[in-house]
C-alpha cells in the first residue's frame, strides 16, 4: 500500500513510501536534501517500521527539532498503524 506523509519542519515538503509484508520500500521524498536523502531511501529499503524508528526517530537537522530522518521515522510508524 503506498502512503503520503505530509512532513513539518524540515526542508522536505511530502515522504512516499509503500508498506508491503510489513517492509518500508520505495521511499521517495519531495524536496530536501536531494543526494542526502535518495541514499537514506537506499540504505532503508527493505527495513520495517520498528527498525526505521529505532535508527532515526529523534534525529535532528542543525537547531531544528526534527529532521527529514525523523519524518521518516514518524510517517512509518502512523502507516504501520493505519495498515493494523
Amino acid at each position: 500500500m503506498r502512503f503520503k506523509y505530509t512532513t513539518s519542519g524540515v526542508c522536505s515538503k511530502e515522504i512516499y513510501f509503500d508498506l508491503e509484508e510489513g517492509k518500508v520500500r520505495n521511499i521517495e521524498f519531495i524536496g530536501g536534501c536531494n543526494g542526502n536523502l535518495k541514499a537514506l531511501a537506499v540504505l532503508l529499503e527493505g527495513f520495517t517500521p520498528a527498525m526505521i524508528a529505532e535508527k532515526l526517530k529523534g534525529n535532528t537537522c542543525g537547531v531544528k527539532k526534527t529532521s527529514c530522518a525523523d519524518q521518516l521515522a514518524r510517517a512509518v510508524l502512523t502507516a504501520q498503524k493505519q495498515a493494523e
